[in-house]
């Protein structure tokens, strides 16, 4: 198998950090440039039809394209270490708790970075300055909520760790690109990050 990715970018780190966490060591990892539009190019397209990155490329040439769905797949092949859940009610909480990482935590500070940053005008060609104060908005609201939580646990989703801490984590690094990091004022988030740094998923270069 292979799997197109690109640096930076969470969605891809999302489905490497995975991969590293599960341990997986038969996918060849394929870089592709994204400020040169490789992601563009008409033998990819045929791959992504969106132009997406991450990409996995089956042996057989079928090819699945959301981080989420890869994921999933990889978790069928590789039910251990378990990373989304061992029963029908545990399955439920995790995507439960992924869900909202993706869609209240990371999708705001993806946002915030790619309307924000300069660096990344070239591929965010309709940079918005107020898109990016309102997601910069959301992202740290969420970001004081999630400190709470992780007050009472040491993984978002519960007692160990799973992908919903996974996704959380590509979200904040990817802020790494607005010299944001959690400080003094969100210990809980701070040390949950630094759990995860010692993790096999964790030393995935960002």
């Amino acid at each position: 198998m292979k799997l197109y990715v690109a640096p930076y970018a969470p969605n891809p780190r999302r489905a490497t950090m995975f991969v590293a966490e599960k341990g997986v060591s038969d996918i060849e990892v394929v870089t592709l440039n994204l400020p040169e539009g490789e992601h563009r190019s008409e033998a990819y397209r045929k791959k992504s039809p969106f132009s997406q990155v991450p990409t996995l490329e089956l042996d057989d040439g079928r090819c699945l394209t959301e981080s989420r769905a890869i994921c999933a797949y990889l978790e069928a092949l590789h039910p251990e270490p378990n990373l989304m859940g061992r029963d029908p009610f545990e399955r439920a909480w995790i995507e439960m708790w992924d869900r909202r990482m993706e869609l209240m935590f990371t999708m705001p500070l993806m946002l915030w970075v790619r309307h924000g940053n300069p660096v990344l005008a070239a591929i965010e060609r309709n940079q918005n300055a107020d898109v990016a104060q309102i997601n910069q908005a959301q992202a740290m609201r969420m970001a004081k909520w999630l400190d709470g939580e992780l007050g009472t646990r040491a993984w978002v989703a519960g007692d160990r760790f799973t992908i919903a801490d996974i996704t959380a984590a590509c979200g904040m690094d990817f802020a790494k690109m607005m010299k944001w990091r959690p400080g003094d004022d969100l210990p809980n988030l701070r040390g949950w990050r630094e759990r995860i740094a010692a993790r096999p998923a964790g030393q995935v270069a960002a």
